[in-house]
């Protein structure tokens, strides 16, 4: 469990140079880390300058222009130019959006996506945003030669080709830096999907643990990815890894919760596919429906969903109960949350899963629902949930499990609809907590 920090104001402010590919304008998961350690850092006594990617030459799979509100006034935001092969990319396969990092095992591709892949696989390493890198060595090569000072730099990936960047920073300059590793590297669950030959393979390894024996921290998300990295070099020590797993931001749990009282809803947001495995879940839903007809019992589901989960739905009979709804803000998509009784998170079936602890849980939390994960028992997750109060990984294969909790949540909600938990131990999860641990680490 994290323990609360009470920051001690420095003497002056330490000075943080962020380089991060995501940000405002783009949206999702991968922009709201460094987003938010920026937001609440200067109540700190830190500083952050950031370097990102100019919006009209980057690759985001989805805009999100209402995150812009959360960059404090006064911070400076330093755009440059890039160079990717995603234009190309769009023509070739006829796609208008860039490929997401959940899709990139889709069994539906065409021949021309199945190139793509094989190319970005062996061409394109770490990933097809390394054209980015140069551009980030000369802007900060021109804030330097300016006369200016960073206590240290903090890179923010994936791509993790960004962590290239710092360590180019490290040896050139001798720059204090932290990697921040929001998803594993060479264990993302999909890595195999990319197909990479042997010399790719090893070439990725290697960048991969020169990141990690040369950084001055590794920051990253969950205990198990923790161990993942510790593995990659016999000369790595635990004590320059820092669990800092993302949060939630109470600013945007402002408004009450407000579950309907005319149906039993449960809402997923993100991203989700086939692999997540949620088939026999929904047959649970469909038999808890007609065992408590009663009980109007729905889905929602806000984001991107693939064709085939749909179906799945359509299969287990609950597509006169279940709604999708495309991609929102962020504002809108916890919205989302806050009017709804209960919430689904499905971590993938796949390898190294007990890692994955995705971001979007801790809202989860901070909306105070009870919590239906599928997913292995053990994992990140699961023991979150379990120390939070909010429910229980049940696995991939637990019809008899999930049933039995639908039923428990059908009961409940008969007696009221509103189902909302009572627990506060979410709270040291708050990003501002996290960003003052993050404080006092750069204060170190």
């Amino acid at each position: 469990m994290l323990l609360p920090f009470v920051p001690v104001p420095a003497a002056r402010s330490l000075r943080l140079l962020v380089i991060t590919y995501y940000w405002p304008p783009s949206g999702g998961a991968g922009v709201q880390r460094s987003l938010k350690f920026v937001k609440h850092l200067p109540q700190f006594g830190v500083e952050p300058t950031v370097i990102t990617v100019d919006p009209a030459q980057a690759a985001y799979p989805v805009l999100d222009d209402s995150l812009a509100a959360d960059i404090p006034a006064g911070v400076r935001v330093i755009r440059t130019s890039t160079f990717e092969p995603f234009d190309s990319y769009k023509k070739l396969t006829g796609r208008k959006q860039v490929p997401y990092g959940g899709f990139v095992g889709e069994s539906k591709t065409s021949l021309t996506q199945r190139l793509f892949k094989f190319v970005r696989g062996n061409v394109f390493i770490p990933d097809a945003r390394r054209g980015w890198n140069r551009y980030v060595l000369q802007a900060v090569e021109q804030l330097l030669a300016a006369g200016e000072q960073f206590d240290a730099v903090l890179t923010s990936s994936p791509p993790h080709s960004t962590q290239l960047i710092g360590l180019e920073l490290k040896r050139r300059y001798g720059l204090r830096w932290l990697a921040d590793m929001r998803d594993p590297w060479t264990d993302i669950y999909y890595y195999k999907e990319l197909n990479h030959l042997p010399p790719a393979r090893w070439l990725d390894a290697r960048y991969e643990r020169q990141v990690l024996e040369e950084a001055d921290a590794v920051l990253v998300t969950s205990p198990n990815t923790k161990r993942l990295f510790l593995s990659k070099s016999p000369g790595l020590r635990a004590e320059k890894f820092r669990v800092l797993p993302n949060g939630y931001d109470e600013d945007d749990f402002q408004l009450p919760s407000s579950p309907p009282s005319d149906a039993l809803l449960i809402t997923h947001t993100g991203t989700i596919s086939e692999t997540y495995h949620i088939e026999q879940l929904l047959a649970a839903c469909a038999a808890c429906s007609r065992q408590y007809p009663q009980v109007p019992l729905r889905l929602r589901f806000v984001g991107k969903v693939s064709p085939r989960l749909q179906q799945q739905v359509a299969e287990a009979g609950l597509q006169e109960q279940t709604e999708f709804v495309p991609f929102v803000p962020h504002d809108e998509s916890v919205g989302y949350l806050l009017r709804s009784t209960v919430l689904l998170m499905a971590i993938p079936d796949v390898a190294n899963n007990l890692a994955i602890l995705p971001g979007k849980v801790f809202e989860y939390l901070a909306a105070k629902k009870p919590i239906l994960c599928v997913g292995p028992l053990g994992s990140d997750a699961d023991t979150l949930l379990t120390e939070c109060g909010a429910g229980r990984a049940l696995p991939y294969d637990d019809y008899a499990g999930m049933l039995t909790r639908l039923e428990e949540l059908a009961t409940q909600w008969q007696e009221h609809p509103n189902l909302d938990l009572p627990t506060q131990q979410y709270a040291n999860y708050s990003r501002r907590a996290l960003t003052a641990q993050l404080a006092a680490l750069l204060s170190a």
